[in-house]
């Protein structure tokens, strides 16, 4: 009996590297190719739906920020604010930097 197994175990041994060694090739490369340009056609397709979807809405948006007056909204320069803060209740605040002081004016001039 134990001739048996060792024999069993040597021809494991030398067998194990000849069934480890590539097979011919099955078309496992052609079916995966084939799914990823199916996945790839659904993706194409999703989008394009999706961007049917979402085109006439954002023409509206385009055509109402068109209409509107930027110029009146009174921020011209953004250099003038300090970044946004968002409070612990919520809120989101945008501070105004001090205004800059001017020089003082050299010595013996006049301002009038």
């Amino acid at each position: 009996m134990k001739h048996i197994a060792l024999i069993l175990a040597v021809l494991a041994a030398i067998g194990g590297p000849a069934f480890a060694q590539e097979t011919p090739d099955t078309g496992d490369d052609s079916d995966i190719s084939e799914g990823v340009d199916l996945l790839s056609e659904g993706a194409r397709r999703l989008l394009r739906g999706l961007m049917g979807e979402v085109e006439p809405a954002m023409r509206d948006l385009a055509e109402t920020l068109r209409e509107w007056d930027f110029e009146g909204l009174g921020i011209e320069d953004l250099g003038r604010y300090h970044p946004p803060e968002v409070l612990p209740n919520g809120d989101i605040i945008i501070r105004r930097k001090s205004d800059p002081v001017p020089p003082d004016p050299p010595e013996g001039e006049i301002e009038l």
